[in-house]
């Protein structure tokens, strides 16, 4: 297994990605558009996710179900990485700005929230209080 980390650009929150991922779709599902299809892509296929940076800090995962071949509106060729519509909040960590995706290693991954030793209560906390705990290295 291995995942994929893309930033959210202008997306900075979990709700306004919620909202930001009814379009597009694939099959019923949301769909992120990139412009290259992963070398590993069967080790993504096998039970990766997309972890999301937002305003530099990776916030949430979403399980990914598929990567589809697209033609992108330039006219090249492109990739939907295909997800689904759960998305999981994580533990928040900073995350330097980078372009493109990266590959994820599931050791180097932060726990879903409650997944943790110590984070008990953490995922009850409104998301700006998470965020802020997070930039102030407190959780």
């Amino acid at each position: 297994m291995l995942n994929i980390i893309k930033l959210a650009v202008g997306c900075p929150t979990i709700e306004v990605l919620r909202e930001r991922m009814k379009h597009p779709r694939v099959n019923g599902h949301g769909a992120v558009p990139t412009r290259t299809m992963p070398k590993r892509a069967a080790e993504v296929l096998d039970g990766g996710s997309l972890y999301r940076v937002m305003d530099g800090m990776i916030l949430c995962r979403q399980p990914i179900i598929g990567l589809e071949a697209c033609r992108r509106p330039d006219g090249t060729e492109g990739t939907l990485i295909v997800v689904s519509d759960d998305i999981i909040p994580v533990q928040p960590r900073t995350m330097r700005p980078f372009q493109g995706w990266r590959y994820l290693d599931p050791k180097d991954a932060p726990p879903d929230l409650g997944q943790s030793a110590g984070d008990d209560g953490i995922a009850d906390l409104p998301p700006h209080l998470r965020r802020e705990l997070a930039e102030l290295a407190l959780i």
